[in-house]
This record gives C-alpha cells, structure tokens and sequence, in this order.
C-alpha cells in the first residue's frame, strides 16, 4: 500500500537545497532516478522538476528505514525526511553535488512499473515510443527544461505587452467558418442541427473587431487550429502570440515587437539582441536568398546571370534567358575538394526533386576546370560569368536556368541552404533577425483560377497600388512584414483595411462577389460602416519561437502533448470513432470511402 504524507511538508525542490541548508532537518519528495546499493550503504537520487538531490543511508539508519530504502526502484515517488550533510564523495555535474540528506524518516508515496525507457538526457529511443508514453517522456530533464522555458517566454510576453498598454482579451474557439486560406476544423452543433462552428485558424477578425470597440490595443496567448499537413514546425493545433495595435503605422508595430523580443532574449537567454532589425523587401530577398525567410547567417548569396546569358553560346542558357525565363547561380566557396562530381549528382536529384530541369555546374581547380556548359560558352561569356558570380580557385559555382523565374529562386534557396548546412557555414550559436517587408498583396491560384490573398483578405495594399487593385491585381504590394529569425518566419502581420470602400475592393480582386461576402463576412463589414481606426498587428508562432530559442529540432520538443504526422495523438489514440448514438444526436450520418471502413 502507499503510504501517505500526512505530517510531512515539502521543505523546497530538490534542486533547490544549498550548502546553507547543512544542519537543517528538511523534507524532500521526487521520482527515484536510481538507487545504489553498496550493502552498507544506500544511495538514492531524488528528481524533481528543479533537479536532483541525494539521499543517503548509513548505518546511523533507523534498521526499518534502511530496509525500506533497500527496496526502492526507479521512478518509485518518495517523500524523505532528514538533515542536510556534506557529501564525502562531491558530485560537480550535480548543483546540488557537495551535499545529500542523511535520511531519518522515508515514505514510499507510490510506486512504479519498470519504465519502457529511462528517464535520462537526451534518451536516444524512438519518437513513437517517447511520444506514447508521453507522461514519461516529460518527467526527462531536457522535456522539462523546454515547458519549463515556455512558460516563462509566455509569462514574458503577459508581462511586456501590459507594461505597454496591451490589454488581454480571449476570443471565442467557436467561430463561424469562413473559408479563405488553409482548411478549418468543422465542430457541429447538436442545439442547431446540420449547422457547424469552425475552430479559429488565428482570432484574426475579432482582434480587428477589438479595435473597431475601442480598446486600442489587445493581446492574447491564443489557441488556433488549421487542418493540414504536418511539418517539423507545423501541428494542427498551435499557439500564437497575437496582439494589434489602433492608431498605427507599419513603423510602429515593428518598434513594440522589437523591443519584445530583446526583452524577451535578455530575460530567458541572458542574450542582448540588436534593434532596430534589418528591414529586406519582399522582391529583394526572393533574388539575394531566394527565399522570404532566408537564413542570413552566411553568405553564399544568389546572382543573376540572365543578360550574361543572353549571348553566351549555350543554347539552354541562352534560349532560358531570351524568352523571360533567369539564369541565376551561387558558389560554393573552397568547395572544389567536398564537391564532387558524385556530390553534385546528388545535388542535382535534389534540385530536380524541387521541379526545375537541372543543374549546371563548374568546379574550378588550381590546375584546370570541369564544367557541365562552359565547353560551349565563348571565352568572353565564361569569364564574365566567373566574373560576376565572384568565383576564385577551389570555388565551385552551381547554376539553374528556368522559365519559372520564381521556382528557380526558391531551388536555389533550398539548394543554397542545404549546401550551408551540409559546409558547416551555419553558426548554431548565433540569432539573425530581420524584417521582411512589401509582400506581393496577391497570389494566383492555377487550381481556383483566380487571386488569393497572400496573407488574408483584410490586408491593406500599398498607398501607391491602390488604384491598380482590379486593373494589376498581381503588382500590388501588401503593408505586410515577416519577422525572421535564421531562416524561420517567427511571426507575421499587417496593418489592416480599415475602409468599407477598400475592403469592398479588395474582395473583388479576390473574385468574392457581394452575396459570397455577405454571407461569409457580413457581420464584419457590417461593423466597419461605424467608424474603425487604422490598425494593424502581428502574431508570433510560439512554438517556434520556443523551438528557436531553446535550438531544439522540432515543435514537438518544446509543446507538451504534441500529434504526429497523420495528425493523431499516440498517447491517448485519438481521433477515434465515436459512438453511433453521439453521431445520431448530432444528425450526423457517416459516408466513408471503404478504405476506411
């Protein structure tokens, strides 16, 4: 049976005791991590979330609780009773590791199966079995340093955004379902048969309405859900830090969340982080790093070789760069050794896995160079494209031509990055943030045969693309901004359509009709005939922003019950059927595909 602890009263953590505490009668409880039996003697270590401390036991034992200690196993919980003493043999990786507690009084409060794994650092066993026994998984040091580090980046933010004028409101998880942008999660109404709510992809349009109410500004550490495929830094429910600001520019919302983050990294990470970040505009990032969250920690920028092309004598360059298409390369610098024709095969099946033909390649030896094209280029074209690429001795330059000017960007972005990591050109220890500004407003969709908003339809375009909103949908400009950190978009927002006329606009560029923008938003253009403010926001992933700080691979490390790839829960199984009379109440009839029967 368990005992109970009935008279016994936690003194502090276990992690927490000091060599000022020596000759202190104190009372300590945790999870056994191991025990040592040295028959004489017994040693116990004792875990808790603040760390380890030793209980020892001797032959100055009470014989009753020496032979209980005897029988402690991992994971058992105990509370332990005793005075804190110095250690003969000091532990230095422990914090607590000169000290232990002589034991007088033990209880084993519960106790435990074999675990299917060992509570350790950095255990080493698979993600399915981890993520299974979840519960288990969490009581590992290096889990708990990451919820533990999450709540306080979380108390952080409560804290920095009410210092400054942020009032928190919650927003409600039930929301009408306004399809435009990724795939809702639908939850039906039993009181309301055949009706559904949708769970909110962000609180986008409430955070709006907050302002059109007044509050001036509002911030919330919001729970939001999106039905797509999984990623590394992807789950189908997240948590954003989400905040708007009334009476603002652009400008203005970059300063507040530029001083959050330095706060933020002072605070947690003891790191002074540099304001005012790098500002990169939208067309700028795309040609330099071809991408619009590019990794700034290293160099190996993008060039364009498109009009060196146009003449060169390659035909493949030539008629690529003649008919709108680019020519663009980077260089490897001393690469020539690592880069092999074999590696540069591999390289080429990764940049065809992205969709573009091929790729050209020269590696420029100290005795002479290979290339896959420069046998056809005239000698003034060869120098010049080593001339512009900046290619020295021991360099190799790595070349895609495509009609697609934007896939041939974001493949040499990939590509750019993948060479980094596989270099080692990437510093692990070091924080490049930046802004990037002057979005496209629109995107064309080839499967809806029309524009989408590249953000969402409450976005305000550029002062100077207004006119062109239904005449050039595709050259207008939103008053978006990313924030970026080492190649991950932290957050993003934009300063919104605060005009019924605009915003009537910019739902015809999108292709929405009076009747379809009715039904889906007419309480909201309803609420904008009365007066809102200019406004804008912005809203953090916070598990990514966690992931980042803490160098951790994935979200899952740093979010306490995580899914997995197909979007379900190992711990717990879910989803699961449900039973047939919870599905008859809510008039719900099942038409499965019968591979899913």
């Amino acid at each position: 049976m368990a005992e109970s602890m009935k008279g016994l009263k936690r003194t502090r953590y276990c992690g927490e005791f000091t060599r000022a505490d020596i000759g202190r009668e104190v009372i300590a409880c945790g999870w056994t991590q191991r025990t040592r039996d040295l028959g004489a003697l017994v040693f116990i270590d004792l875990r808790d979330r603040s760390g380890i401390i030793q209980l020892a036991f001797d032959s100055k034992t009470l014989p009753e609780v020496f032979k209980k200690a005897a029988g402690v196993r991992a994971e058992y919980v105990l509370a332990a009773k005793g005075v804190v003493r110095q250690r003969e043999t000091p532990n230095p990786k422990l914090a607590t590791g000169d000290i232990e507690i002589a034991v007088s009084e033990l209880r084993i409060l519960a106790k435990s199966e074999t675990p299917p794994f060992e509570i350790t650092e950095d255990s080493g066993v698979r993600d399915e079995l981890l993520l299974k026994y979840r519960y288990l998984d969490l009581r590992r040091p290096d889990m708990q340093r990451a919820i533990i580090a999450r709540h306080r980046i979380t108390g952080v933010a409560h804290d920095y955004f009410s210092r400054n004028g942020f009032i928190e409101i919650e927003t409600p998880t039930l929301i009408k379902s306004t399809p435009e942008g990724a795939r809702d999660y639908l939850v039906p109404s039993r009181v309301n048969p055949g009706k559904f709510y949708a769970l909110p992809q962000s609180p986008q349009q409430y955070k709006q309405l907050l302002m059109l109410a007044g509050f001036d500004r509002y911030m919330q550490i919001a729970r939001c859900y999106r039905d797509e495929d999984l990623r590394a830094d992807r789950q189908p429910e997240f948590t954003q830090i989400d905040l708007e600001m009334s009476f603002v520019e652009q400008a203005d919302v970059m300063e507040v969340n530029e001083g959050f983050i330095k706060e933020l990294f002072k605070k947690v990470l003891g790191i002074d982080v540099a304001t005012p970040f790098r500002r990169l505009d939208y067309t700028k990032a795309m040609a330099v790093y071809g991408s619009d969250k590019p990794d700034t920690r290293f160099d190996m920028t993008i060039t364009d070789l498109t009009d060196t092309a146009k003449n060169c004598g390659f035909k493949v360059f030539e008629s690529v760069a003649n008919s709108g298409g680019c020519v663009r390369g980077i260089v490897a610098k001393g690469a020539y050794d690592v880069l092999t024709r074999k590696e540069i095969d591999k390289l080429t099946s990764f940049v065809k896995g992205c969709g573009v033909g091929g790729l050209a390649w020269s590696r420029f030896g100290a005795e002479n160079t290979s290339s896959s094209f420069e046998k056809f280029l005239t000698p003034e074209a060869a120098g010049a494209m080593k001339a512009a690429l900046g290619a020295q001795t021991g360099d190799v330059a790595l070349i895609i031509a495509d009609a697609d000017v934007k896939l041939a960007a974001m493949t040499l972005g990939s590509l750019r990055c993948d060479l980094g990591a596989k270099l080692g050109l990437i510093p692990k220890d070091r924080f490049d943030f930046l802004w990037v500004t002057d979005f496209p407003l629109f995107e064309y969709s080839k499967e809806e045969g029309r524009f989408v908003a590249e953000h969402h339809p409450f976005t305000a375009p550029a002062d100077e693309d207004v006119g062109r909103l239904l005449s050039d949908p595709g050259a207008c400009r939103a008053k978006a901004y990313d924030m970026v950190l080492n190649g991950v978009e932290l957050g993003g927002g934009s300063i919104r359509i605060n005009d019924p006329e605009l915003q009537a606009e910019m739902f015809k560029a999108l292709g929405i009709s009076d009747e379809v923008a009715r039904k889906r938003f007419g309480f909201f253009i309803d609420a904008f005939r009365y007066g809102a403010p200019p406004h804008g926001g912005m809203a953090y992933g916070l598990d990514r922003l966690v992931m980042l700080m803490l160098g951790r691979d994935s979200i899952k490390d740093v979010i306490a019950f995580p899914k997995v790839q197909n979007a379900s829960e190992l711990m717990t199984s879910c989803p699961t059927d449900v039973d047939s009379a919870q599905l008859k109440e809510l008039h719900i009839a099942l038409d499965l595909p019968e591979k899913d029967k």
